[in-house]
């Protein structure tokens, strides 16, 4: 029986649940396995009307260090590896529990998009945050969905572009993080949020969500479909494959021309 790569703990608080990615030694990275534990998690925590906020956190060095480019590197897994990752972000994003993601480390790619569908994000003060798509041949379409509704345009433009690596003070500044604490802190500081939201009403607050959501011109729901072309295209074209084959081997990319 394979390890499980996703824990979720009912038992600690009645009325919160806490998940963890548990993959540590890969930096908690996006396999097929982890989001569908993943979802499946979400979705009992959703379901669970004893259940008010939900706490996503990652064991080891890193929250999460995006898309598992191992298995991203066989395109036979391209079609069920996106529509999962579209999957989890749709049920943490209309969850109508209170989401907190409590991040620390690495946070790259689709792991961006993990804590960019929850409600809040606390982050440790030794995070980091990247959106490497485009050095690898791909797009952060789903990731980008998410976080559209977060940054100003200009902002997000320098990110996915450029790919660089953010702090996480300069994160909150950008609206990207509600608040960095000490790394001995974040469990606390997120237990602490959590104890705060539990004092509203909670059927009011599921409407808030979605009252939310609808403010949009497009709900999260129709954005993730619509970025899902994107992202699948990316997925499929040579550029990706150089990309991931260059990461792997440690090498620089050779890009060809621009295709009109």
């Amino acid at each position: 029986m394979s390890q499980r790569l996703v824990e979720l703990d009912t038992a600690t608080d009645a009325a919160t649940a806490t998940i963890t990615l548990n993959r540590a030694d890969k930096r908690n990275a996006l396999s097929i396995q982890l989001l569908d534990e993943l979802l499946a998690a979400v979705t009992s925590a959703s379901a669970d009307l004893t259940r008010r906020v939900l706490i996503l956190s990652g064991n080891g060095p890193a929250f999460c260090a995006g898309l598992d480019l191992k298995e991203a590197a066989d395109p036979s897994n391209n079609e069920r590896s996106a529509r999962a990752l579209a999957d989890v972000y749709k049920a943490i994003a209309q969850s109508p529990l209170v989401t907190i993601a409590a991040v620390h480390g690495a946070v790259m790619g689709g792991g961006i998009g993990l804590m960019a569908a929850c409600d809040f994000v606390l982050a440790a003060d030794d995070t980091s945050i990247a959106f490497p798509e485009v050095r690898r041949g791909l797009v952060a379409a789903l990731v980008t969905t998410l976080v559209h509704r977060q940054v100003p345009d200009r902002t997000l433009r320098e990110l996915v572009f450029l790919g660089q690596t953010i702090t996480a003070n300069q994160a909150m500044s950008i609206g990207l993080v509600n608040r960095v604490v000490p790394l001995h802190q974040l469990q606390m500081e997120a237990n602490g949020l959590a104890s705060h939201v539990l004092q509203g009403a909670p059927n009011a607050i599921a409407r808030t969500k979605r009252l939310l959501d609808g403010l949009f011109p497009h709900p999260i729901s129709a954005g993730l479909d619509y970025a899902l072309q994107y992202h699948l295209q990316a997925r499929d074209d040579a550029e990706s494959a150089e990309g991931i084959a260059a990461f792997l081997a440690r090498r620089p990319p050779v890009w060809g021309p621009r295709r009109a």
